[in-house]
């Protein structure tokens, strides 16, 4: 081989070398339980796998079946104390797993949620001698209370941030899905870079997939204007605020319909609160929707989407229905206040039921806005898709695993290709 040719096939050496990552994350939730962060997960697996690189995911094991993936490590857990929803993980059989991860060489380790996560994710990366990257879902400060009422809300958040200090110090990187939230964690007085990289979305797969018609499945007058919103019925996503702002819609449009696709510990007080203020029989529980066929049928039967949450950090489920055309109209607080562009897809309104209210009238009133909106929604939502996401995040990991592993994995490439 010529001094050239050697040249040529070191620098092909370095570019396979480079381009694949072996990754360990680890979370507190994932699939069957349904929310932001199972789904933040997803996406950046399937994506980063897409792009060639192996992703291994610690998570906990739920009484429902699960999937067959050797990819995904399943840990026995336990129920969380007024929260039938979620699981936590028992530390002690994460930190069994250590023989066999240490044989898989990962190169980083990637933590996702606070609790049992965090503490078992740190413990692995520094036995393994890996980097720690960790993700801010969520805004804690913000939902405590909804859970431990009989606290003052002053000392959870002090809580929380003294408890955010202390975690995100001890790893070499953050990152935020927004800028907000990077924003919110920064006042925390964190000084560990954070970097923004947003979840995207799968586009091509979410938008093929449909499974018959929504309105007619559920009994749904074919005429009838459709709001909906998904996501957890919980508190803190502030569903009460679409409720209370209702009458002024049916005041003009008699036969609207709010559905409400999830569910959660507020669910019972929600429907209480729908009866109070005269609108029940206009507002629909569906519960979850799957994702490959009936929730993507129910975002195209709605005429608009709507969402008034206080506290998201990026809002996965607005670029959801802009994705299959469904116009939204929405708050923009926090992390939705960095996905959306007023008339790119939807109509911000003030935090106030009047102009929420009166904001999506004029959407119903007007077909020719809602087909505009309808298109320029599907036009922006390509602007999300995951594997953008996905390379924004396999370069934040080469940079936290700076230069020795490049000059490591090309020693050992290099040796491969001449033997």
């Amino acid at each position: 081989m010529s001094r050239q040719q050697h040249s040529v096939h070191n620098i092909l050496c370095l570019k396979e070398a480079i381009c694949q990552m072996n990754i360990l994350m680890i979370s507190d939730v994932y699939f069957p339980r349904v929310n932001g962060v199972s789904t933040s997960v997803e996406s950046f697996r399937k994506a980063l796998a897409r792009q060639g690189h192996s992703v291994t995911l610690i998570c906990p094991a739920y009484p429902i079946g699960h999937e067959d993936d050797p990819d995904i490590l399943r840990i026995p857990s336990r129920s969380v104390p007024g929260d039938p929803e979620d699981r936590m993980m028992h530390y002690r059989r994460v930190l069994e797993l250590m023989p066999d991860l240490a044989r898989r060489q990962f190169d980083l380790v990637h933590v996702h949620t606070p609790f049992v996560a965090h503490y078992a994710g740190l413990k692995l990366a520094r036995r393994l001698g890996l980097p720690v990257v960790e993700t801010c879902h969520t805004l804690f400060e913000e939902y405590l209370h909804h859970y431990i009422p009989w606290l003052p809300g002053s000392l959870l958040r002090w809580a929380v941030k003294r408890v955010a200090l202390r975690q995100c110090h001890v790893v070499d990187a953050l990152i935020a899905p927004s800028p907000p939230m990077r924003d919110a964690v920064e006042r925390y007085g964190i000084r560990r870079p954070i970097f923004v990289i947003a979840t995207g979305l799968p586009l091509g797969e979410f938008r093929c997939a449909m499974d018959g018609d929504f309105r007619q499945r559920y009994q749904l007058p074919t005429n009838a204007p459709l709001l909906l919103f998904v996501g957890r019925t919980a508190h803190e996503k502030n569903i009460g605020f679409l409720i209370d702002m209702l009458p002024k819609v049916i005041s003009r449009h008699p036969s609207a319909l709010l559905v409400i696709a999830g569910e959660g510990p507020a669910r019972d007080a929600l429907a209480r609160q729908a009866q109070q203020r005269g609108v029940e029989k206009s507002v629909r529980f569906v519960g979850y929707m799957r994702r490959d066929g009936p929730l993507q049928s129910m975002y195209r039967a709605a005429d608009v989407f709507v969402f008034a949450s206080r506290t998201e950090t990026q809002g996965l489920v607005l670029l959801e229905s802009m994705a299959l055309g469904t116009p939204v109209v929405s708050t923009a607080v926090m992390g939705t206040l960095d996905v959306l562009r007023d008339n790119e897809g939807c109509l911000i309104a003030e935090d106030d039921p009047n102009d929420f209210a009166n904001k999506i009238n004029r959407l119903l009133d007007d077909a020719s806005l809602r087909s505009r909106l309808s298109q320029s929604a599907m036009d922006y939502a390509d602007q999300w898709h995951e594997d953008v996401k996905a390379s924004q995040l396999i370069e934040l990991y080469r940079q936290i695993c700076g230069p020795a592993r490049v000059a490591g994995c090309l020693e050992e490439s290099i040796g491969k290709h001449e033997a």
